[in-house]
Formats: C-alpha cells, sequence, structure tokens
C-alpha cells in the first residue's frame, strides 16, 4: 500500500499525508514573481470602462437599468468599473452631466456616438422606434450621433467634450460642431427666445476662427476653443466672468480673449465648472472666472473676473492645468501636482481651502525609492474629482459623488505597498456639499506609459473623463483586480484578479 501511495505521488496524483499548509502555500505563492507571456503577433484592444451613476443612462449598459433577466435587479451604481462592450475602437471619451459622448478617428462615416440624458439633443436627434417624427429624451446603449460632414469618409474626429446640457465635437477638417442647450450661446449661435431643444434636428458648425482648432472644451454653460496659433475663444454664459471677454453678459458668438493672454501662446485651456485655467509655452498659468473658492484669490479679492489674468505661482513651469468645480490643480515640468481651491484637496482632511497652491507629496502618486522614475505625467478634472496619471498608476482624488476604482496592470514581479503611517480618522465637520466627501488617492497600476491626447502608440490610459458620479476611463489594458471603498462601515469588495494599491485614504462626512 505504501509503494501504491509513493508512486501516486511521483505521478502527481496523490496527496501526502501531514498537517495542512495553506498559510505556507499562501506565502509562497504572494511571493513569487508574476510572469506574463504574450506572443509577438499579439495586437492590444481599445478598450472602455464606465462606473458610477446608471438610471441616467450615461454607463451605455441597458440592464443596469433594465434587467435583462427578472431575477436581477436595477442597478443604480455600478461602483466598479465595467467594460463597455464596443466594436468600434474608440478614442475619445467626454462626460456631461448625465450623459456620455464616444468618438472615433475612424473614417467611418458613424465617427460620435452618445448615451444618457438627451433632454436637450445634447446627443444630437435620437429617432424614436415607435415614432419617427419624436426623439428619446433618455439613450441607454451608444447609439450613432450623424454629423453633417461634407467629406464623412475623410474627415476625422478628433475631440468631444460635454458641459451641463450641451455638447462640442472637434474635427481635423470641417471645423467643430456644437448641439444641445443654446440658452446662453454657448452652442456659438444666436439665442432664440424659448427655443424647444428636445427632440431638435440642429447642429450647429463653426468656423470663424484665426486659425484651426486644436482643443474645445465645456464648462457648465459656456465653451471654450483653443485654435493652433495659441489664441482662445469663447462664448456662452458670463455671468461669472468665465468668457474672459470683459463683461459679465452671454455671447453667443465665439470671441477671441484678450487680458494677459494678448500675444501668448497657449498650449492647453481646462475648465468644467465656471472657472478657467490656461497654460502658455513659457510655463506660465492664467486664470479667470469664477472665486468664489479661491481659485483665483492670489491675485483678486473679487469673487469674479471677467479677463485673464496671470497667476504668478512660484512653482516651476507649469506644464498642464485642470479646472473643476471648486478646485485647481497643475502639474510642473518636474511631475510636482499642486491643488488650491477648496474641498477635500487631496492632502488630507487637514486641508479644505487654500489660495496658495500646495503640492502633495510624490509618494502619495506611487513615487519611493523603489520607484524613484514614477512621475506625474498629466492631470485631468471633473466638476469634483481629479485624476493623475502617471507611468504605472491612475491616481483618482475624489471628495464627492461616487467615485470607483480601476486596475490595469501588467508586471513583472509583486511588490508589497506600506501603509501610510500618517493615515489619520477625522471628525465630522460641516460641509457645503449634502453629499458624503471623500478623499481617496488610489493606485491603479498600468503597463508601460502613459498619454491623454492618445498621441503615442505605446499608451496604456489614453483618456480620463469625469463628472460628479461618472468615469470614464479609455485603456489598453485588461482589469486585474477592483476595489471599491463603500460608505460606512469600511467595507472592501474585492474582484479576485490581481492585486490594487493604495497608498492612503482619509474620509471626512458632513
Amino acid at each position: 500500500m505504501a509503494g501504491v501511495a509513493r508512486r501516486l505521488l511521483c505521478r502527481g496524483l496523490g496527496v501526502a499525508a501531514g498537517p495542512p499548509r495553506t498559510r505556507q502555500l499562501r506565502e509562497a505563492e504572494e511571493a513569487a514573481p508574476v510572469f506574463q507571456y504574450a506572443g509577438k503577433a499579439a495586437r492590444r484592444k481599445d478598450r472602455v470602462f464606465v462606473w458610477g451613476f446608471s438610471y441616467s443612462g450615461a454607463l451605455g449598459v441597458p440592464s443596469f437599468v433594465r434587467p435583462d433577466a427578472g431575477w436581477k435587479k436595477p442597478r443604480r451604481i455600478q461602483p466598479t468599473p465595467y467594460r463597455l462592450e464596443t466594436e468600434e475602437k474608440i478614442t475619445s471619451a467626454a462626460c456631461g452631466y448625465g450623459f456620455t459622448l464616444l468618438a472615433s478617428n475612424t473614417r467611418d462615416i458613424t465617427k460620435v456616438w452618445g448615451m444618457g440624458l438627451n433632454k436637450d439633443s445634447q446627443l444630437g436627434f435620437q429617432r424614436s422606434r415607435r415614432d419617427q417624427t419624436k426623439g428619446y429624451e433618455y439613450v441607454l446603449e451608444p447609439s450613432p450621433i450623424p454629423l453633417p460632414l461634407e467629406k464623412p469618409q475623410q474627415t476625422r474626429v478628433l475631440q468631444v467634450s460635454c458641459g451641463r446640457a450641451h455638447s462640442l465635437v472637434l474635427t481635423d477638417s470641417e471645423g467643430v460642431f456644437t448641439m444641445g442647450n443654446n440658452s446662453y450661446g454657448q452652442c456659438g449661435r444666436k439665442v432664440v427666445e424659448d427655443e424647444i431643444y428636445s427632440g431638435s434636428h440642429l447642429i450647429h458648425q463653426l468656423k470663424e476662427f484665426d486659425s484651426r482648432v486644436v482643443q474645445v472644451v465645456c464648462g457648465q454653460d459656456h465653451s471654450l476653443f483653443r485654435t493652433k496659433k495659441g489664441t482662445i475663444y469663447a462664448c456662452g454664459w458670463g455671468a461669472d466672468g468665465q468668457t474672459g471677454l470683459g463683461h459679465y453678459n452671454i455671447t453667443s458668438v465665439p470671441t477671441k480673449l484678450h487680458g494677459d493672454i494678448a500675444g501668448v501662446n497657449i498650449i492647453q485651456v481646462s475648465s468644467y465648472g465656471d472657472c478657467c485655467l490656461a497654460v502658455s509655452d513659457e510655463g506660465d498659468v492664467f486664470g479667470w472666472g469664477n472665486s468664489e473658492y479661491l481659485q483665483l484669490a492670489s491675485v483678486t479679492e473679487t469673487t469674479q473676473v471677467n479677463v485673464p489674468r496671470h497667476l504668478p505661482f512660484k512653482i516651476g513651469k507649469i506644464k498642464e492645468a485642470a479646472c473643476g468645480g471648486t478646485g485647481n490643480v497643475v502639474l510642473t515640468e518636474e511631475g510636482n501636482v499642486f491643488v488650491w481651491g477648496y474641498g477635500i484637496l487631496g492632502k488630507g482632511p487637514n486641508l479644505t481651502e487654500t489660495a496658495v497652491p500646495e503640492m502633495i507629496p510624490p509618494s502619495l502618486f506611487g513615487w519611493s525609492d523603489f520607484s524613484p522614475d514614477i512621475r506625474v505625467a498629466h492631470v485631468r478634472c471633473g466638476l469634483s474629482q481629479f485624476a493623475a496619471l502617471t507611468s504605472k498608476f491612475l491616481v483618482l482624488l475624489s471628495w464627492r459623488g461616487h467615485v470607483a476604482v480601476l486596475l490595469a496592470e501588467k508586471k513583472k514581479e509583486k511588490k508589497n505597498t506600506p501603509k501610510n503611517p500618517n493615515q489619520t480618522k477625522t471628525k465630522k465637520k460641516p460641509n457645503k456639499n449634502p453629499h458624503a466627501i471623500e478623499s481617496a488617492p488610489i493606485f491603479l497600476e498600468t503597463e508601460d506609459t502613459l498619454e491623454c491626447n492618445i498621441r503615442e502608440p505605446h499608451s496604456t490610459f489614453t483618456g480620463v473623463s469625469m463628472v460628479s458620479g461618472l468615469c470614464f476611463v479609455l485603456t489598453y489594458a485588461f482589469i486585474k483586480k477592483v476595489l471599491f471603498v463603500q460608505d460606512k462601515k469600511k467595507t472592501f469588495l474585492k474582484q479576485k484578479i490581481q492585486k490594487v494599491f493604495f497608498i492612503s485614504l482619509y474620509r471626512v462626512r458632513e
């Protein structure tokens, strides 16, 4: 009998007698290196992941709103990244207030898709199947948006942007197309009193610029256009000075901005609420618009600034800026991230407002003595969230709404990341926002390099677009593991595929 057992063990068909060694096996498995193999002919695939509030249809998954089986329940919140099934190669994504735009730079006739709220035709006219004369006010899955292109097979869509209820589509050769609500002229056309936007077929084309438009940005109810010459044009709501045209009126025609940016080559502009930031080729940053949350308090005590002002920050040459609803963030050429404004700004519960840029410690973005090459490469924002992209991680900083975490990683060996020793609990503090506040720098590991402008062929993350309650990420990599921090009991929902990194977590509730 013993001989039979030995033979079985030699062939791998038996189990040796003795005490179980699950702990030893688990420790050995965790310490073992992880290898991933891919053939030379293997090709990356574009993938889109969505998470957040689903009932508006903005996630593009109909079964979340209308379950496809009797035993399923509607899914109001999708807390973890969910892969959106798309046959097309998506190169640009944007989140509005309850709606989403996707775009592809393909030469196919269909180039833009939309889902979510469509009460102001911000997704174009989505014809109803029951009544061909009416359009859908809610779109639950990605639906084509036909553009009035003169050369549909030659023209490419470069970028999409979403505001509160209007949308901008940038093309390479036919200018900018606008659709949706135009109550304040944000679509760049004449305001029509009592205009009915629901079920509208109107898509307006803009071409009146000094050179080709290379970037479009939607604020809440205003629009910004950056041209190849480095000039900025604006139109729309200007009550907070967000159009930067020297007045507080609405403007229905895109008009060139002056002020401190006159004659300056602007290489990037950002807006999401009612404040705007612009970065020049010399590394200077300029701001205008709303300053109720100290966004522009470094140059003025007024709460509205209607002309671009130079912000004299002595933090080095600025590479990129992101302008949210109540806070701003800039990235320097050295890879340092500075924040200012109001809210939980990413440095923990003790920093809730500041008029002077405060640097977020590089260690919160993954830098350490063991990973000295990790630097932030890009920053993006939603109305209430910031995202920082490095060569290894996507870091989400959030303080309002429901935000989940994405991980897409490719590693050669496992590393254990120590917890932050300075992690502390905080007392309840009053806040203007009715929702619970969260500030959680969370590390999402990726493959090789990161690029938000979809220009580099080896990019992993190609874009991030966010709004309160909704996040969108374009990525080439698979999701490996998701960690979502829930409400009061610090419950962790784990989807076991691989490992998620996070350094610190700060929570402040109302």
